[in-house]
């Protein structure tokens, strides 16, 4: 696959990976790197509203959109490097892709990697469905939207909507810990994925996402500080195919996890 991720359209990342190419950033991306990247990302933003208001945020143009939110990190300096593409379309049926929750980049960029293999939806908070710039592009994309208020809600929310989109050839995004961390505790990495995928009879995708680049902000949680002298790592992980209760497989993503974090950052799981 080329290197050339900001110049190509994401239907033409078709390789096993893709690093980011050495460049150097602007003199002023350089010095207020969070002010350029969200100044770029704003644009892009407010482009796929005007379209999802006029009834044309297409999955094209959502998965464009997030292509552009990598472009915009690296043309402030952030290196991305994303492993394992040759697994995301190595199913023919839907499928379950299940990672850890780092940042807002985990939902904003993913589509841009997993939609030219796929169609694909996540499962978000319901506020995301609500908010004044992004309800009308996240509505767009029929996603399965929670609480996270009460457990057993969401537990039947996910198992019904993900069943029906999985049944009509829409894979899922599953983040199954209950919030953003930027270590990993498979204490707190929940199995609703797993239970998922055997309920649907459906493979499940590991994914292991490195993406403290994008920092937790303070009175605006998902607009945190851009930080390019930290490195993106995203890494997909092969099928896993649900058998018996499904520990086995839950452990198995759990170590795939831990182990690529403890690779890029030794101390980041625990």
């Amino acid at each position: 696959m080329s290197n050339e991720l900001c110049t190509l359209p994401s239907h033409m990342l078709r390789g096993t990976e893709y690093h980011s190419p050495a460049r150097e950033a602007s003199v002023f991306s350089s010095c207020f790197p969070s002010l350029s990247a969200y100044s770029g990302m704003l644009f892009v933003a407010l482009k796929l509203y005007v379209q999802a208001r006029l009834g044309r945020c297409s999955d094209l143009a959502w998965m464009r959109a997030s292509e552009g939110i990598f472009r915009h990190l690296e043309r402030v300096g952030c290196r991305i490097h994303i492993e394992g593409l040759e697994h995301i379309g190595a199913t023919r049926e839907a499928c379950i892709f299940v990672g850890n929750h780092m940042s807002t980049l985990d939902a904003f960029g993913l589509p841009a990697i997993i939609r030219p293999f796929r169609p694909v939806t996540p499962v978000v908070k319901r506020s995301l469905t609500t908010m004044p710039l992004f309800a009308p592009i996240m509505n767009s994309r029929d996603p399965i939207a929670v609480d996270r208020e009460n457990p057993r809600a969401d537990f039947t929310t996910v198992m019904e909507g993900g069943l029906e989109r999985l049944n009509r050839g829409i894979s899922i995004i599953v983040f199954p810990q209950s919030t953003r961390s930027l270590t990993f505790d498979p204490r707190k990495f929940n199995s609703i994925g797993v239970k998922l995928a055997k309920h649907a009879g459906v493979p499940i995708i590991p994914m292991a996402l490195k993406t403290d680049a994008w920092g937790q902000g303070g009175a605006v949680k998902d607009l945190g500080p851009i930080r390019p002298e930290k490195t993106v790592h995203i890494r997909f992980g092969a099928p896993i195919h649900v058998r018996g209760q499904g520990k086995e497989e839950q452990a198995r993503i759990c170590d795939f996890i831990q182990g690529s974090l403890e690779e890029w950052t030794p101390g980041a799981a625990r």
